[in-house]
């Protein structure tokens, strides 16, 4: 974060080169015409760099991806939908739903070391297991410490299913402080309770949920205590190997100690003329860890056999799973800050291999390294492949990589419209269906790094807005942050971020935990035509496989209106983590337009089984056993808000 996101990279750079000449030409020898708009979105901004073309630029611009009727007009980011109105408002609902909670992390106006800067991660997560979510916020620490019986700790707060939340953290058991990270959720024990894992500067935590309301502390009984001090940052549960038991991957930033680091004063660490925190450019980044479940309560570290130290990227922060290249096994990408991003390929036989260069997803198009901090993963473009989005520094673009199904990407962050936005910082990112009409939209939460840039000279603020980009429906996004709502362009100083549909009204919200402030809820609140939009939402519930079903993949095939000459199919994956060192709804969404049903459902779980369910209403949560059971079908409707 520190560091200079652009750095150069010598050998980056010759492909890069070799690749934007190829663009170059193929444009040459081809009938293509661009038009002011199209060149803007291919070039970068002012400051010099070179344009973007991606892995296969050409290629991809005239790849059929996209429905039809969906097609934009020439001329850049001209569609049917752009410029129309939103039908749908964000709404900060924090202080009136009761979240009185505020996360500490470090000085509120200058910071002497990198450790204060990074902040916290957020769940939503059902933990008792009702089906309306709850809200967890990890918590953080100062350097000075504090009196005893003063510690800052977690918060749960329990949904009261009325609009409102309870704090329930102090008998909840969960109490362990420090300099809190992140957090991720899942069933390790497959005992039908998912439990809880944070991540932190100093000893991680394995909350083991008993399932009435409280928690035990099981770190060093399931092997998870570290021997020495690390920084862990992002994690996920996954079953990397599919032998029904959650595995656990925890992201590694820096070996970082107190007494020995550089302070900036000291360091001569400057931000555009201003001192601040060092690193993490010259700090030695740390190591990432993945654990074997056992499958009797315990895990085994089995980072090194498994491939998880020999990667170019490292000082990483978030890290998201996903099938990225299709072959049904769980792959891992993590975005790095200040170097290449690392892309864990799964070899299938406990093993992984860092392709993230081959794939096209390490750097940026011209080949240099960004400042990657949060990552979600979704197919924005309905073509039944995951692309991944990641949020990065400051006077950097965030990344849109679209995946071409051959096991490599495609950079699309200019061609989609996302190139526009440099100026705000990116943490907490994820796509969500925001307007229910099949196609996801991005969210990004911003906040400076650096408390030192307000009232000086520097074009930036450490609380920011957010960034919203509608879908298009045709490769681009359209900025819609202006109109969205209060809760979007009010300014936060937010971390991390989680979706999901708290209040069970049939779209999606977002939490968001800050620094040093209290936490922000953006309730969606639907008018106009978004209201008559259909949805589905998807709970699964392994027997062969985990009982979380996390790694289960679900196709939704439903026609938006009898006319239509086919249904449109939507993919996702059930996941844990993501984001920046958050957790969402494990309740798959997916919005449905004007479909009066849905024709199937697939679902294919890790263990192999594959189930079809047909002709399912809309507007219902359905809990999904694997052997195709139905456990649940309960209309969602609410609760009626006040105006």
């Amino acid at each position: 974060m520190a560091g200079v996101p652009w750095e150069e990279s010598g050998l980056k750079q010759e492909i890069w080169a070799g690749s934007r000449r190829g663009f170059l030409k193929s444009l040459s020898g081809t009938a293509l015409v661009l038009t002011l708009e199209d060149v803007l979105h291919l070039s970068r901004p002012a400051w010099g760099q070179a344009p973007v073309g991606g892995q296969a630029p050409a290629a991809g611009m005239s790849r059929p991806t996209y429905e039809a009727e969906a097609k934009a007009a020439p001329g850049g980011l001209k569609s049917a939908i752009a410029g129309t109105p939103l039908g749908l408002s964000f709404v900060d609902v924090a202080k009136e739903s009761g979240l009185k909670a505020t996360t500490i992390f470090g000085g509120e106006h200058k910071n002497r070391y990198l450790l204060e800067t990074t902040g916290c991660g957020v769940a939503f997560y059902d933990y008792d297991q009702d089906d309306w979510l709850d809200i967890f916020l990890v918590n953080g620490w100062r350097l000075e410490g504090f009196p005893k019986g003063e510690e800052p700790m977690s918060y749960l707060f329990k949904n009261n299913r009325d609009g409102t939340f309870t704090d329930v953290s102090a008998k909840s058991g969960i109490t362990r402080t420090g300099w809190g990270q992140g957090c991720c959720v899942g069933d390790y024990n497959n005992d039908g309770w998912n439990d809880l894992f944070i991540s932190y500067y100093g000893q991680n935590a394995l909350y083991r949920n008993k399932g009435d309301g409280t928690f035990e502390d099981v770190t060093k009984a399931a092997g998870l205590w570290q021997d020495r001090l690390r920084w862990n940052s992002g994690c996920a549960f996954l079953d990397y190997d599919k032998d029904g038991h959650l595995d656990l991957f925890v992201g590694n930033y820096i070996d970082f100690d107190l007494k020995t680091a550089p302070l900036p004063e000291d360091a001569g660490c400057a931000y555009k003329g201003i001192t601040v925190a060092c690193g993490p450019p010259g700090l030695e980044g740390g190591k990432n860890i993945l654990y074997h479940n056992n499958g009797n309560g315990t895990f085994t570290d089995v980072s090194e056999k498994a491939g998880m130290y020999t990667t170019i990227g490292t000082y990483a922060l978030s890290v998201a799973v996903g099938d990225l290249d299709g072959d049904g096994w769980p792959d891992i990408y993590v975005a790095n800050d200040s170097t290449a991003a690392t892309f864990y390929q799964n070899q299938k036989d406990g093993t992984f291999k860092d392709q993230a260069i081959e794939a096209g997803i390490a750097y940026s198009p011209d080949g240099k390294p960004q400042a990657g901090m949060g990552v979600s993963i979704g197919d924005f473009n309905r073509d039944g492949l995951l692309d991944i989005v990641k949020t990065n520094f400051a006077g950097d673009t965030d990344s849109l990589f679209l995946n071409l199904g051959d096991g490599t990407f495609e950079d699309h962050t200019y061609l989609s419209g996302l190139g526009i936005n440099t100026r705000l910082l990116g943490w907490g990112v994820g796509f969500l269906d925001m307007d229910n009409d099949g196609w996801l939209d991005i969210m990004v939460s911003n906040g400076h790094v650096y408390p030192e840039v307000d009232g000086t000279h520097v074009d930036a603020s450490y609380a920011e807005n957010k960034y919203l980009y509608r879908n298009l429906r045709n490769g681009q996004f359209e900025d819609v942050t202006k109109v969205a709502g209060a809760g979007i362009t009010d300014a936060a100083k937010a971390r991390g971020c989680a979706f999901g549909d708290y209040d069970n009204d049939g779209d999606v919200d977002v939490v968001v935990n800050c620094v040093n402030a209290g936490p922000q809820l953006l309730r969606c609140d639907q008018v106009d035509a978004a209201k008559a939009r259909s949805w589905i939402k998807i709970r699964t519930v392994g027997t062969k496989s985990n009982r979380t079903g996390i790694g289960t993949q679900l196709r939704v095939t439903a026609k938006v209106d009898a006319k239509a000459d086919k249904p449109m199919m939507q993919l996702e994956e059930v996941r844990s983590g993501g984001s920046y060192y958050s957790q969402n709804d494990f309740r798959v969404h997916f919005g449905l337009d004007q479909a009066k049903k849905v024709d199937s459902v697939e679902l294919r779980w890790p263990s192999g089984t594959v189930d079809v369910l047909k002709d399912l209403d809309v507007n219902k949560l359905y809990v999904i056993q694997e052997g195709g059971k139905i456990l649940k079908a309960e209309a969602l409707t609410g609760w009626k808000k006040k105006t």
